[in-house]
């Protein structure tokens, strides 16, 4: 087996196209109400799916978490430290939610973390000075 991609599912659709397409600049073209969003980028898949359509699909209710929650991260790179210090500055600018400013970590990467709308964890880092 190998990695393909991964999915989210969310609560409000439209709120989280418009994150990930307007304040990460993602690909979507899907209309703000659509059930799914099925989208390559930089060659791995990912997928928004509304929850209470996979709920019907699979004829089940889950729990999900609430508020920012460290259940998983989506990492994003970029080309270098100073890159990743203007992607945070200019995505906060854009709405997301900062959760860690931008360091340097002992293992000699830049980092920084916000949320998006739903409380999911996104990485912007590079280990290039």
């Amino acid at each position: 087996m190998r990695l393909e991609g991964f999915g989210i599912f969310v609560k409000d659709m439209g709120a989280m196209i418009r994150f990930y397409r307007d304040v990460l600049g993602f690909a979507i073209k899907e209309a703000e109400d659509t059930a799914n969003v099925y989208l390559e980028q930089d060659g791995t898949l990912f997928l928004l799916f509304r929850r209470s359509d996979f709920e019907a699909m699979t004829d089940q209710k889950f729990g999900y978490a609430e508020g920012i929650n460290g259940h998983y991260e989506i990492a994003l790179g970029v080309e270098n430290y100073e890159a990743v210090d203007r992607t945070y500055a200019e995505i906060v600018e854009k709405g997301a939610v900062p959760v860690m400013a931008p360091v340097t970590e002992p293992w000699g990467q830049r980092t920084c973390y916000v949320a998006d709308p739903e409380g999911n964890l996104v990485e912007i880092g590079s280990f290039v000075k």
